[in-house]
């Protein structure tokens, strides 16, 4: 297996020149209604069945798997394809990670450690928070701080709530948040009652530390955030559907699934009251004026550092009809193509208007740390602008903007 793999991979970045062509990665989620905004045939959101639930996200460059129950052997994972044939990018990654991703972050890591996604849905969902490190590692998994970008291609509905509720109003004691899981099966535990919500915005984003609570808003998402998936749901009712105690502790350590006290202790409380919290945590686009030039814009959309460590960023490329441009990063990076059509290097790029679940489309595209360096040009071909989004892995730039605040 691994050597047919690395004949595949070989052959493909070859005639790819360091890219390799994605193909769509799905994943359903039981607990939530699709906002159908992410371009799969309408007769295909419950592809996994509907005791899966409807499919509201879409994986990008993933080698990480996606933590539902019930779920397909593969569920989450990316796969590159070339002339009909296709293979795991986590197997890949394991192939040649050094000329993928780059030597440094494949010693430190031996995987690509990162992924991003489109979450799209109806309405809200639960207010959560997504485990630190140390209490991830409890039950052999990894912690996971994210970030969102609203992309307004992917916007053209509001759906049910645009409003994110996020952190806890300054103030709010455990007591206060122990209360509200001791009330969890008397209907809605009042969880928001101490948290605020901020309208969402489209082409701004947000970066959330892990161990702070939110409930995301029904905007559809780009998330870059780090290779896990854990999470607990503190809310016990959304939109009048329960949400079971079961994903509240889903990656609790068994002899603590009724531990009040140690499960308000995996949220980090200094940054889910911090008074100043948009200011920490809001972001506006930055231009790059560096990797930007005649006929072409490369913004910062994901940016700055949790607890001083640079986890993941983003960037979204705008090239001007007729316009092409040499784009050179210092590190690999899972792109997307939100508008127009063009190509990137030798791969044609393509913005589907409707992908039918299980076919391939010329919208993602990986780019190995080697092109990444050598330089990959990039034209719009065609009477729109050409938007792609790229996100990359920790410790990619040195010119990485801050947030104020």
């Amino acid at each position: 297996m691994a050597e047919q793999v690395a004949t595949l991979l070989n052959r493909a970045m070859d005639a790819g020149e360091g890219l390799l062509r994605l193909t769509p990665t799905w994943v359903p989620r039981s607990f939530l209604h699709p906002g159908r905004r992410i371009k799969l045939a309408p007769q295909d959101y419950y592809a996994f069945g509907a005791h899966r639930g409807g499919i509201d996200e879409r994986w990008f460059a993933s080698t990480t798997d996606a933590a539902n129950e019930n779920r397909t052997e593969d569920e989450g994972l990316s796969y590159f394809i070339f002339e009909g044939e296709k293979a795991q990018l986590k197997d890949a990654v394991a192939e040649s990670g050094a000329s993928l991703i780059g030597q440094a972050m494949w010693d430190k890591y031996e995987r690509w450690p990162v992924y991003s996604k489109f979450f799209d849905n109806m309405g809200p969902i639960p207010h959560h928070m997504h485990q630190g490190f140390e209490d991830a590692a409890l039950v052999g998994q990894q912690g996971k701080p994210e970030s969102y970008y609203f992309p307004p291609q992917l916007n053209n509905v509001d759906n049910n709530f645009a409003y994110t509720f996020m952190g806890l109003e300054p103030g709010t004691t455990k007591a206060d948040l122990r209360k509200c899981l001791e009330n969890w099966s008397q209907g809605d535990n009042g969880i928001l009652d101490l948290s605020r919500a901020y309208r969402l915005k489209r082409g701004t984003g947000w970066l959330i530390p892990p161990g702070v609570l939110h409930a995301p808003g029904s905007l559809c998402t780009y998330e870059p955030q780090w290779g896990s998936d854990v999470f607990g749901m503190f809310q016990s009712l959304v939109e009048g559907r329960e949400v079971p105690w079961s994903l509240l502790v889903k990656d609790v350590p068994e002899e603590k699934h009724q531990d009040l006290d140690f499960i308000i202790g995996q949220l980090d409380w200094d940054k889910n009251v911090e008074t100043h919290f948009k200011e920490k945590n809001y972001l506006e686009p930055i231009v790059d004026e560096s990797r930007s030039g005649e006929g072409y814009t490369d913004r910062w959309i994901v940016y700055g550092t949790v607890d001083g460590t640079q986890y993941f960023s983003a960037k979204e490329l705008t090239v001007e009809p007729g316009a092409k441009c040499t784009l050179k990063d210092p590190g690999a990076s899972g792109w997307i193509t939100v508008q127009g059509r063009g190509r990137m290097g030798k791969l044609a790029l393509q913005t589907p208007a409707m992908i039918h679940f299980g076919e391939t489309t010329e919208d993602e595209v990986f780019i190995s740390y080697e092109a990444a360096n050598n330089g990959v040009e990039i034209e719009n071909l065609g009477s729109e602008p050409l938007v792609g989004l790229r996100y990359f892995g920790p410790d990619t730039h040195d010119n990485l903007p801050t947030i104020e605040g």
